[in-house]
């Protein structure tokens, strides 16, 4: 997707960056937050400094991560103007490549200086933890094993918004893990796959011809619509696996409160194409930042 040079003015400097970050994808940073610490506090650990914290490094490193993938996509040549997904503002000439590579160098340098806090306070496991995530965030679309091209990406945020995230959140206020918060990763990692799925479904055909080799592009649109189903029904599935076993009370199973949203997302996955998932995808986001509201009540109760 580009836009004529000349119209490239049209956009304000603030405007080009809030394209830049994707704010909507931003929800999906808090979820893990919230309900790491909805863990820590039902286990009376809870630290609202590190807690605060938390967030504001998830959210540094979902958006490092965005600008990483826009400016690394463009100068991989996976991003044509056939693409119909949301704008990317360095393939549509509204930003440059060292401009998008210095925001992201700069998010990612903010992000360290939250670390630095949390590595104070809670030990030197959140500076690896960090440092992991900041690699996994670049090497997504850059270097020479480029995990993202080779369908990798799915287990990849599957790990590191979901289990790292909620697990991590967990341990820079308790200083330990707990088996609670491991339970609890699961269907926040997997409604986070969702929302990439969602972004690899549309974007199928485009990924195929730029070589971009998506778990989506190896298993096609069907199955990559039953792998969202799937997702989906294995996070309203995991509170009641809690309860039953005893990991916790049945009020975990609030988080159905948000059933019949996932339900009309499955059945917008089987009916959509093409732009029509970019809907779709941001209310995937929602989805999973409701569902993280009502889980971490029924954490607490």
């Amino acid at each position: 997707m580009s836009v004529d040079p000349g119209s490239r003015s049209a956009v304000s400097f603030a405007r080009a960056w809030l394209l830049a970050i994707r704010a909507r994808t931003l929800l999906a940073a808090a979820g893990p937050v919230l309900v790491g610490t909805a863990a820590a506090s039902s286990n009376g650990v809870a630290r609202w400094g590190p807690a605060c914290a938390a967030l504001v490094g998830a959210i540094l490193l979902q958006i490092g991560a965005n600008l990483s993938n826009d400016v690394f996509d463009f100068l991989r040549g996976s991003d044509t103007d056939s693409r119909v997904g949301p704008i990317r503002v360095t393939s549509a000439g509204i930003l440059t490549p060292r401009q998008m590579m210095l925001g992201m160098w700069v998010v990612f340098g903010a992000s360290g200086l939250v670390g630095a806090y949390l590595t104070w306070v809670s030990g030197w496991l959140v500076m690896i933890i960090g440092i992991v995530s900041i690699g996994a965030a670049i090497t997504y679309s850059a270097g020479p094993f480029a995990y993202g091209y080779r369908g990798m990406g799915d287990p990849a945020v599957f790990l590191f918004f979901g289990v790292v995230a909620v697990t991590g959140t967990y341990y820079v206020q308790a200083g330990t893990f707990h088996w609670l918060a491991g339970w609890a990763s699961v269907p926040v990692g997997l409604l986070a796959t969702a929302i990439l799925t969602v972004n690899n479904l549309r974007d199928i055909e485009t990924d195929r011809q730029a070589d971009k080799l998506t778990l989506a592009v190896y298993i096609g649109v069907r199955g990559t619509k039953m792998e969202y189903v799937l997702l989906l029904l294995g996070a309203f599935a995991v509170p009641l696996a809690m309860w039953r076993l005893g990991v916790v009370g049945s009020a975990v199973l609030l988080s159905w409160v948000t059933i019949p949203y996932g339900v009309k997302l499955a059945v917008d996955v089987w009916s959509k194409q093409g732009a029509d998932l970019n809907r779709v995808l941001a209310q995937t986001a929602q989805l999973g930042l409701m569902y993280a509201l009502f889980f971490s009540v029924g954490l607490l109760l």
